[in-house]
């Protein structure tokens, strides 16, 4: 008990050290407030969350219990004739104890933010430039509307258009993204004064026309040209190739002839192409344009691309040789801005005067998403991983990196804090001419194939190198090299984008997360040898409980096939209904369940909404986290190479109606979905079987746990049951994979006696 009283003090008093100086606002003291009265106005000031003490009761609390479970396991397994279900059983709690504890370091001091744009100097020419890059990789998954629909969101900022430059990395070295761009950089003169001029809120054009829009004079005119441009662009998708009026054959004929015979995606020279110059190009009323730039870097065979990690590096470099803005932001091609105000929230943190704003090496918004149905069917909105969490990780040394909508500070992909200031990085490279020969030249070097040879690109400069979650990795490390983050969660979304609206889209993505971290988690910057002795205690909890994300496929398979198997074979596992030790197993299902729920109704969501996610967090477990350890190992084992497969943004719609529907869709042969859909046998078989033996036998109270967790699975199965046995359409189950898994799952329970 004293250790534990220690600890507990230790704790307290390293959150108390990271709450020290920010502290402001509505939350200070009064001799706080007359302090504040002699300082400009606060940009921003931060609140820990009501929930923090609740947390950490609850914490202690549930930490007796599974002390108390692993207690009564291992004197089980010293005490039983069959020792391999003893050993898995109490292998799947072990694993479930260091996810709940490594999951401990979000709730130990959550903090909300709040910010004041109103308070930013007025002068906005003081406003630091600001590069923006977005990044797509293949035109028929991300539609190359879909992309200029970023992109102009992001061009139509309320920001100094003068200060403001757009680069379009095209992994995919498509021309039909080119040609798509061309266009947007016209229809631009047009949308961004139209915007401006009648304070437009939903700066993406298809968001706009698609919602109960205000009429404007010009608004019919506006409309129509967009509809044009789409129309233009979705057909040369179609046909796979550009039709150039005189104009343009013009003005970028040259630049489509790299696109001969021997162009392939995987085979090109470096593309980069100035789409609008800030420095002599106009809008139709005169004003100033962004800079508007694609680029398309060198691809060889044989020579490593590095996946996006790689073509942000690009751009990196590529920025740096033609605007060199000291912030930047990296946005996916789906994810559009909602919010033309949301810079000067990021200004709030990068412009504060004090000591620690120095430090901040980005400003993570969440990753929000639009046309996901009302409950989530898919749990696609990950609201725990970018929304809950990340309030957790900001009350430490601040978020990890989501990959998209974040605000960096250029200065930290070079060093550690401080390595440069706004002021310094601006100076280098004042009025540069981006179209100058000279400039164009080094833009091409930089962006070579094998320019990052002995260098340490990847390693300690730009996004790092080693992990197929780029970003989530690169900005572990950052915090390594002791740059701070924030989260910044404001009330309108900043940025909305596309969630897969398909079952499988959604497993194959976080299979490719699986993997990503578990190279983290196996690399030799991983969180326990490394991190740890950097990091504070709690960061690191966090950090591990994301690198060894995957392993939840062991306590979820476990607990989804043994108890089963062993109600046919009347072979208890956990103790009696009326066992006192029976509490422990109730209080550790009910207790982590009504928290995540309230946690997820305190972010906004709906019981219903957090079933759904529970569920697909199960799916996710039984399927992607499988495949994504198995694939990773034989990646180790060189039996196999890692993959970036982009996911796809391409909107089926009839898939999207049965999604509207609540309906799931199973319309392709996957292997995720083989060992859901045994699982799901197994529980129904299990349930019906121990029914009946409970009605002939007896012996409710001893496989009453057991049989909780039949008909727990059997709920949660219900979609894969409908997909498998009473859908008709084109989302159920293959009827190949059906007949598998009833030959499996019947193999199983063959095998079972072997088992007890």
């Amino acid at each position: 008990m004293r250790m534990v009283v220690r600890y507990l003090k230790k704790l307290y008093n390293q959150i108390q050290v990271i709450n020290i100086g920010y502290v402001a606002g509505a939350s200070a003291t009064g001799r706080q407030r007359t302090t504040m009265q002699n300082h400009p106005p606060p940009l921003h000031t931060r609140l820990t969350c009501r929930r923090t003490w609740p947390n950490r009761i609850f914490a202690l609390i549930y930490a007796c219990n599974i002390v108390a479970i692993l207690y009564h396991q291992t004197t089980i397994l010293f005490h039983t004739t069959n020792t391999t279900v003893s050993v898995l059983m109490l292998l799947a709690d072990i694993v479930l104890a260091f996810m709940w504890f490594t999951h401990q370091g979000f709730r130990m001091n959550p903090i909300h933010r709040r910010t004041f744009p109103e308070n930013l100097p007025k002068d906005d020419t003081k406003f630091p430039a600001m590069d923006v890059f977005i990044c797509t990789a293949d035109p028929y998954k991300e539609p190359p509307m879909v992309a200029v629909n970023t992109a102009l969101s992001i061009m139509a900022y309320d920001y100094p258009t003068e200060k403001l430059s757009v680069y379009l990395s095209d992994d995919g070295g498509s021309k039909l993204t080119l040609f798509a761009f061309m266009e947007a950089a016209k229809f631009a003169k047009q949308w961004l004064p139209y915007c401006k001029k009648n304070g437009i809120m939903d700066r993406c054009p298809e968001a706009h026309f698609s919602s109960h829009y205000p009429r404007f004079p010009e608004t019919h005119e506006i409309k129509s040209m967009y509809e044009t441009m789409k129309v233009k662009v979705e057909e040369s998708v179609v046909c796979g190739n550009v039709d150039l009026d005189d104009d343009d054959d013009k003005k970028y004929g040259h630049v489509f002839n790299h696109w001969n015979t021997e162009f392939t995606r995987v085979d090109h020279p470096t593309v980069v192409q100035v789409l609008l110059n800030g420095t002599i190009d106009n809008d139709v009323q005169g004003n100033v344009m962004p800079n508007l730039i694609y680029v398309s870097r060198e691809k060889r065979k044989g020579t490593p691309h590095r996946f996006k990690a790689g073509a942000l590096n690009v751009l990196l470099r590529v920025s740096h040789t033609m605007t060199n803005a000291p912030v930047v932001l990296t946005m996916d091609c789906d994810m559009y801005s909602n919010d033309p105000k949301t810079p000067l929230e990021a200004l709030c943190y990068f412009l504060d005067p004090s000591k620690d704003s120095q430090n901040i090496a980005y400003i993570q918004y969440p990753q929000l998403f639009h046309g996901i149905n009302k409950e989530d069917l898919y749990g696609a909105e990950f609201k725990f991983i970018f929304q809950i969490n990340m309030t957790g990780f900001d009350g430490l040394v601040g978020p990890s990196h989501a990959g998209t909508g974040c605000f960096f500070r250029r200065g930290a992909f070079y060093g550690k804090p401080p390595s440069c200031t706004f002021e310094q990085s601006q100076s280098q490279n004042e009025k540069q001419a981006i179209q100058s020969n000279e400039v164009l030249a080094r833009a091409h070097e930089v962006a070579r194939c094998d320019f990052e040879a002995q260098t340490e690109w990847g390693s300690r400069l730009g996004y790092r190198y080693g992990s197929l979650v780029e970003d989530f990795y690169t900005g572990y490390l950052l915090q390594c090299q002791g740059w701070r983050s924030v989260f910044c969660l404001p009330k309108r979304p900043a940025f909305l984008g596309d969630a897969p609206m398909n079952l499988h889209d959604l497993l194959n993505q976080t299979q490719r997360w699986s993997m990503g971290v578990l190279d983290m988690a196996f690399s030799e910057y991983n969180p326990i040898n490394y991190g740890s002795k950097i990091l504070p205690f709690l960061q690191t909890l966090c950090y591990l409980h994301y690198a060894f994300w995957p392993i939840w496929c062991i306590p979820l398979f476990i607990y989804s096939i043994l108890p089963q198997l062993a109600i046919i074979q009347s072979f208890p596992l956990f103790p009696k209904v009326s066992d006192p030790w029976c509490l422990l197993y109730i209080f550790s299902f009910i207790g982590a369940y009504c928290q995540e729920l309230f946690e997820f109704i305190l972010r906004g969501g709906t019981p219903r909404g957090w079933f759904n996610n529970q569920r697909a967090w199960i799916i996710r477990s039984l399927s992607s986290y499988i495949f994504g350890v198995i694939e990773y190992t034989l990646t180790k084992l060189h039996v196999s190479s890692s993959t970036f497969n982009v996911t796809n943004k391409v909107i089926d719609k009839e898939a999207n109606t049965r999604y509207d529907k609540g309906m799931m869709e199973f319309g392709v042969e996957s292997p995720f979905f083989y060992p859901i859909s045994v699982v799901a046998l197994v529980n129904l078989v299990a349930l019906m079987g121990g029914i009946i033996k409970i009605i002939k036998n007896g012996g409710f109270e001893d496989l009453f746990v057991q049989l909780f967790l039949a008909g727990f699975g059997v709920l949660n199965s219900w979609p894969i049951y409908e997909a498998m046995f009473i859908r008709n359409d084109h989302g159920r189950m293959p009827l190949k994979i059906t007949l598998r898994s009833i030959v499996i799952a019947s193999m199983v329970y063959l095998a079972s006696p072997l088992v007890f």
